[in-house]
């Protein structure tokens, strides 16, 4: 393969670059940027056109332009609060405009009279003349007349982005042609710009069409090595694995528990049994991935799976992230599991029971040693619990089976260490009800099958949902009493549980992404849309962007927002108060994570017998509760929560074929947070839900311990790049069936590759998920 190949980029400092000066180095570092290759990768986060010049006479106030013209006047004169302005005016034939910078005193004697200049800035009206204030001038025209790449840059490093754009420039220059490591056929097919054609086009474009050729390129090229890895580890493990093939006979436990469900079961759940039936029978470990949306029936997909496991005679484990909703599956399993009975020869007769436990930390003593006694003899058939099931003193008989409920609130380690329990390698199911978009699901699922229950059963009530702000919640719990009078049953969902937050949970508000100088005349705004600043006063009360909130209170400055954030309420305390106040005459509960667990049960039965008519929780409550009777949910300070928190709280009612209701309590004062609220007004699709969630907080990293937030891919978007998660897929597959090693000469590079942009740590986490 001719051409630099990026390896050895990598082995080459940035300090060894003529551009850069020894005192910017430790600046880069701290930038991330140690070797050439980290510069060249250091992507434009935007581009700013400056191709086209306009007369002065055609400006208008607010837009970006670029003047050329000619200087007539400099000046410079200090202010009282001594700082000095310069300031320069320029005519072009049409009209002045008035450039002024601050304390750059040096500009006057660098635009004198008679000098001709391009400038490019905003452009604001000050006493009814034009004027720009620290506009980019450009003497040579290297700033001007071209697209200009704006780099992600640091204020504290002191590293600017016209100073990266010098130093990616003598990278170009000085690496020439680049190695292609993609076969020309995949290229060709896929329509791809050549890799030397797509760095130069997205550090120096030359059109729109250019950076958006190179940026697809590029982008392909990050998905693709990941999908290579995962391709990779998925025949692997199909090679590898040492698993049991499990017998389903006819008669058998699983058709005996379906044919007595009270139900019937859904066209996607029958057709989710038969998937996962086809992956028990074979000898090679089941490693699928079942989602489906609130109430969509996972519970019975997973009990039949686990049954499976059962009837071969071997043991099945449920692990749940809380012990509310370990408790939750427990009760449901024991209902619908009553009666069934299994092979026992010890036993008069030859059968027995099925055997279900729970076993979580506050599980007793006593308890726990008969649940681990029973594991270990094989005469308990199913274990139902939290992280308790991690103990090192857990140990099954024949562990055969293998369900993670909710698996994104666990880390990869311990989905792992569960697995690891077993004498074989226990067939695996992992489930969630917030559905993940297919793009996301590909990349960081892409070493598991998929099975998607995109149906609900019959009998579910629609659920209207209504943001309203805080000083309307009169009529919100006017609408709770409504009601609470019919017979029904609420929740009131609340952040904290006195003064702070639950165990466990983050506080949305905090993970909002405030604006970053960009050092182009200008501020981009971080987590949504661009608002414009100012405030108006009167009245007690100060507007931000379209919406009112008390004047009183403290204030937050959020990018160009300056708003106050009202404290939150904790379920302590709104329990007293809707006692004291709007639901004084009706029967009222707390739940928190914080409870014992015999008060937890007891709450919890009280409500699901109707002893309790209102329930003050935390998010605890977030998965698993079943009470057909609610009917309206109130969820305060909603601008706390993410997307698919909210759906799955909303999840607890509409349980019933009678409409439900669900109230959005929140004076959100970021863009997003009102993004977020918009998107669960208009949607009850988990998966458009889903999608909507992916656009607005990012991919999330794929190799390291983050969920979300930064990603780990700098130029593909999970959100955008649909088509090119499947396309690289395709391609990987592809690859790996011809050369599972990539051993070829060419997949050298390839391999090569791999071995930079992914450590070895990154691939143990990726592959332990």
């Amino acid at each position: 393969m001719t051409g630099r190949r990026l390896p050895q980029l990598a082995r080459h400092q940035v300090g060894e670059l003529s551009s850069v000066p020894a005192r910017k180095v430790p600046g880069l570092r701290a930038m991330g940027i140690e070797t050439v290759l980290d510069l060249l990768t250091h992507y434009p986060r935007r581009y700013v056109d400056r191709r086209s010049t306009a007369e002065i006479a055609s400006l208008s106030e607010g837009e970006e332009a670029m003047v050329s013209a000619k200087v007539v006047r400099s000046s410079n004169r200090r202010l009282r609060n001594g700082r000095t302005m310069t300031e320069i005016a320029l005519e072009d034939g049409t009209g002045r405009l008035t450039c002024t910078f601050f304390n750059q005193a040096w500009r006057a004697k660098q635009l004198p009279a008679g000098t001709s200049v391009t400038v490019f800035g905003r452009v604001d009206s000050y006493r009814g003349a034009w004027q720009m204030s620290h506009p980019v001038v450009d003497l040579v025209g290297d700033q001007t007349g071209r697209i200009v790449a704006v780099y992600p840059q640091s204020q504290k490093a002191k590293v600017g982005s016209v100073e990266l754009a010098t130093y990616v420039a003598e990278v170009l220059r000085r690496a020439g042609e680049f190695a292609e490591p993609v076969p020309a056929a995949f290229l060709r097919a896929l329509a791809l710009t050549g890799r030397t054609r797509a760095f130069w086009a997205i550090h120096l474009p030359e059109s729109d069409e250019d950076h958006f050729a190179a940026r697809r390129r590029l982008a392909f090229d990050e998905l693709l090595r990941l999908q290579l890895l995962l391709v990779a580890r998925k025949r692997l493990l199909a090679l590898d694995a040492r698993g049991i093939a499990h017998e389903i006979r006819p008669g058998g436990l699983v058709e005996t528990f379906l044919g007595r469900l009270p139900f019937e079961l859904t066209r996607a759940q029958r057709a989710a049994i038969g998937e996962i039936e086809a992956d028990l029978a074979s000898a090679h470990p089941m490693n699928r991935l079942l989602q489906g949306d609130v109430g969509a029936g996972k519970t019975v997909v997973a009990l039949a799976t686990l049954l499976a496991g059962v009837e071969g005679g071997h043991q099945g484990a449920l692990m749940v992230p809380t012990e509310v909703l370990a408790e939750q599956h427990y009760l449901s399993s024991r209902r619908l599991l009553d009666g069934l009975r299994v092979p026992d020869q010890s036993r008069l007769g030859g059968e027995r029971p099925l055997m279900v436990s729970l076993l979580t930390s506050r599980t007793s003593g006593a308890e726990r040693a008969r649940i681990l006694q029973e594991l270990r003899s094989g005469s308990l058939d199913l274990l139902v619990g939290t992280h308790a099931l991690l103990t090192e003193h857990v140990e099954f008989a024949s562990l055969g089976v293998v369900v993670v409920d909710e698996q994104h609130r666990f880390g990869v380690e311990q989905r792992a260490a569960l697995r690891e329990k077993g004498r074989h390698d226990p067939d695996l199911l992992v489930m969630t009800a917030t559905p993940i978009p297919r793009s996301a699901a590909m990349t960081v699922y892409g070493d598991l099958d998929h099975t998607v229950l995109d149906e609900l059963p019959p009998g579910r009530g629609p659920i209207s949902t209504r943001w309203l702000e805080w000083h309307r919640e009169a009529a919100v719990w006017r609408q709770v009493r409504k009601e609470l009078d019919a017979g029904m049953q609420a929740y009131v969902i609340c952040p904290l549980v006195e003064g702070h937050l639950e165990e466990g949970e983050a506080d949305e508000w905090d993970t909002e992404v405030e604006g970053e100088e960009d050092g182009e005349g200008g501020r981009e705004r971080g987590g949504g849309r661009e608002r414009g600043g100012g405030r108006e006063r009167g009245g007690g009360r100060e507007r931000v962007g379209s919406r009112e909130r008390d004047g009183d209170g403290p204030r937050r400055l959020v990018g160009d927002l300056v708003a106050e954030r009202r404290p939150p309420r904790s379920v302590n305390d709104e329990t007293e108060r809707l006692r004291a106040g709007e639901l004084s005459p009706y029967s009222i509960a707390t739940l928190h994570g914080q409870l014992p667990a015999k008060e937890k049960d007891a709450v919890m039965s009280a409500f699901r017998n109707g002893e309790v008519q209102v329930l003050v929780a935390t998010t605890v409550v977030e998965v698993g509760v079943d009470v057909a009777n609610a009917s309206v949910m109130v969820i305060e300070d909603a601008d706390r929560f993410g997307i698919a928190q909210l759906h799955q709280l909303r999840g607890r009612v509409g349980r019933n074929s009678a409409p439900s209701k669900c109230f959005l309590l929140a004076d959100p004062l970021t863009p997003l947070a009102e993004k977020r609220l918009e998107a669960l007004v208009a949607s009850e699709n988990g998966f458009e839900l889903a999608e909507a969630d992916l656009e607005l907080r990012g991919g999330g990293t794929m190799l390291g311990a983050r969920q979300k937030g930064r990603t780990d891919l700098k130029l593909a978007r999970l959100s955008r790049d649909r088509d090119l998660v499947g396309r690289a897929r395709e391609v990987a597959s592809a690859i790996i069936e011809l050369d599972p090693a990539l051993s070829a000469p060419e997949h050298e590079l390839l391999r090569e590759e791999l071995d930079i942009f992914i450590s070895e740590e990154e691939r143990e986490f990726l592959f332990r998920s």
